[in-house]
């Protein structure tokens, strides 16, 4: 893994996806869902402290009446001046207006972290790519339900749209 460019907090996001207490409780692999909520606790304090922008995408079922237990964010996550999307499809741009309220902000690299891997994360961040947006991926931020669906994406995937580092590597250039 490289190291992550300084990155300007004025114009690059952190982007944690699906960080509900019902998908962090799941079975996951490489890490613990409570390891990656912790990785990303610690970068999304990182960020606000540099004035960037923390986005919190969370999923909610479409056409039920009631959405399950644990589907909010995890308590204590998101902050004032955050940016909570909610999400009906795996990605989190498509319906949503995402794409529109980051370019307002001047936002052009997103950072990921989250669950799962292979599934929302990618989801989110291919459409990213699409969109033009620079891509860094935080590997020890991120989970899937098995060891072999995080490694094609971290390994195989990620590579080709943008950047994956450790949380250790990443850096916020001075304001």
């Amino acid at each position: 893994m490289t190291a992550a460019p300084a990155l300007d907090p004025q114009r690059t996001a952190l982007v944690l996806v699906d960080l509900m207490d019902r998908i962090v409780a799941l079975p996951l692999e490489p890490r613990k869902g409570a390891d990656v909520l912790a990785a990303s606790q610690e970068l999304a304090a990182a960020f606000r402290a540099a004035g960037a922008l923390v986005v919190l995408i969370r999923v909610e079922r479409p056409s039920v009446a009631e959405q399950p237990p644990g589907s909010g964010l995890v308590a204590g996550l998101p902050r004032d001046g955050d940016l909570e999307v909610v999400k009906r499809t795996l990605g989190g741009f498509q319906g949503t207006d995402l794409d529109e309220r980051l370019r307002a902000r001047g936002i052009r690299t997103l950072v990921f972290g989250g669950i799962a891997t292979n599934l929302g994360v990618e989801s989110t961040a291919r459409a990213a790519a699409d969109l033009g947006y620079d891509l860094v991926f935080v590997e020890d931020a991120l989970a899937a339900f098995t060891a072999a669906e995080h490694e094609a994406s971290v390994r195989l995937d990620f590579p080709r749209l943008g950047t994956v580092v450790t949380a250790s590597r990443v850096r916020l250039a001075a304001g």
